[in-house]
């Protein structure tokens, strides 16, 4: 992706649950635009007869050419978890995870990162705490990812808590796959800035350079999880797309926000910016 004078604006796409695809419909595929399905994050869902929901979904994207992922669940767990119990709870909402992007043909699934302030202020303090880290998400990954790789699902490691913005790419490229690979929320990426003393956003991106192949776009104010329409925080967004522009592994750029119904509103807030079609 890049954003030169001969090569076009990159397409924004966006986040939202399934009963809002009637809204933003001839939307996303007037504009062949990306999209992340926010249902199948939560255990009652996965858990219960998701199939009905799944044929909706399907007949509401018949058409559409973007490119479809959903968030994966993560609340409740670490995928960093020591406890073998849990870690099989861990291993079973991915494989679910994993059945819904069959159904539905999504091709990418974010997962959290396991990486906690704690751990940026300990990982020097015990010889081979990161390796630890790094073992234990294989323990709970190693046949989710196997999983991946047969169904043509990339799982992308979002940011957190992160404030070291490689781990994440280090823990990706340890899975030697091409089913692994790093998202970017900038919200989070910003809250970790002004509050724990991380890099800015764009900082994030020019880490994960072309292993980035999905970004979650929210402003925030630097001290919470806001989910705001970019514009409305504090975040240098001409910084991040600049970064941004120097990659080829064409990430989805996601909108994110917690007002489902301010979606356009994010995507005119970028588009006069002269950032994004």
């Amino acid at each position: 992706m890049t954003t030169t004078a001969t090569t076009p604006l990159p397409t924004l796409g966006a986040a939202m649950p399934a009963r809002m695809l009637e809204t933003y419909r001839d939307w996303l595929i007037e504009g062949r635009r990306d999209l992340e399905l926010q249902d199948f994050f939560k255990a009652d869902v996965l858990n219960g007869d998701w199939k009905p929901l799944a044929a909706e979904i399907r007949k509401q994207l018949d058409g559409h050419k973007g490119r479809l992922g959903i968030h994966g669940p993560f609340w409740g767990f670490s995928i960093a978890t020591v406890d073998p119990e849990v870690r099989q709870i861990v291993r079973k909402r991915m494989m679910q995870a994993l059945d819904v992007c069959e159904e539905i043909g999504a091709t990418q699934m974010v997962v959290h990162s396991p990486f906690t302030t704690w751990d940026y202020n300990n990982f020097d303090n015990r010889p081979g705490y990161l390796e630890d880290a790094f073992a234990q998400v294989h323990a709970a990954l190693d046949d989710v990812v196997a999983r991946a790789e047969q169904v043509g699902v990339t799982l992308v490691i979002e940011n957190i808590e992160d404030i070291d913005p490689r781990w994440r790419v280090r823990l990706a490229e340890s899975f030697a796959s091409e089913r692994v690979r790093v998202s970017i929320d900038t919200g989070h990426a910003h809250y970790a800035h002004g509050s724990t003393g991380a890099p800015p956003v764009d900082y994030y991106v020019v880490a994960a350079g072309n292993m980035l192949e999905h970004v979650h776009l929210q402003d925030a104010d630097g001290y919470a999880d806001r989910h705001w329409v970019p514009g409305e925080g504090t975040v240098r967004w001409p910084s991040v797309f600049r970064a941004l522009s120097a990659l080829s592994s064409n990430p989805r750029l996601i909108i994110e926000i917690r007002d489902h119904s301010r979606i356009l509103d994010a995507v005119e807030f970028l588009t006069k910016a002269g950032l994004v079609r």
